[in-house]
């Protein structure tokens, strides 16, 4: 009988013990969500401030941004700290507002993948995606990919202005 009662009881624990431990990594995984959308909009407001440490910071010491133009590749630690500090030597940076964001974060929680899409009032939408890492100091950004996003009604007019800006600049 004591035996039948601490059967049971360790099902109950187990299952308690399995509950408990779904719910932690449901909480693990929200508070990550969170830190990431946090980081990612740290980012783009330290852009907006031209605060060249606190947007460096944010990257890992190798990370890499890729731009919109197809030369636009700048890794860390030389070419894109060099490229933030021209841009952001005279107080202004570039300010883009996320309207929309996905996070997905990898079985293990050290990894995650995004996209985003952005919005300048100057220069219209945009799509951010990238990776970033979990890092002792919380979330880093490994890689950002900004790509202008260009309608479907207007692709083929895009497309006659860039294609031989891309052939002249071959070219040259």
């Amino acid at each position: 009988m004591v035996h039948k009662y601490c059967s049971w009881l360790v099902i109950l624990l187990t299952f308690y013990s399995l509950s408990t431990q779904a719910e932690t990594d449901i909480i693990t995984l929200q508070n990550d969500e969170l830190a990431i959308n946090l980081t990612l909009d740290s980012l783009h407001d330290a852009a907006s401030k031209a605060q060249k440490e606190r947007y460096l910071e944010l990257f890992t010491e190798d990370g890499v941004f890729m731009g919109t133009d197809d030369w636009e590749r700048w890794p860390r630690p030389v070419e894109l700290d060099n490229y933030v500090a021209e841009r952001f030597k005279d107080g202004q940076g570039w300010t883009y507002h996320s309207i929309e964001r996905y996070v997905r974060i990898s079985a293990d929680g050290n990894t995650a993948w995004f996209d985003e899409i952005t919005e300048s009032v100057k220069w219209g939408k945009f799509r951010g995606t990238g990776v970033v890492v979990k890092q002792a100091e919380g979330w880093k950004i490994a890689h950002y990919a900004m790509s202008f996003l260009v309608p479907n009604e207007v692709w083929e007019q895009v497309s006659e202005l860039s294609k031989p800006a891309f052939e002249q600049r071959n070219n040259q």
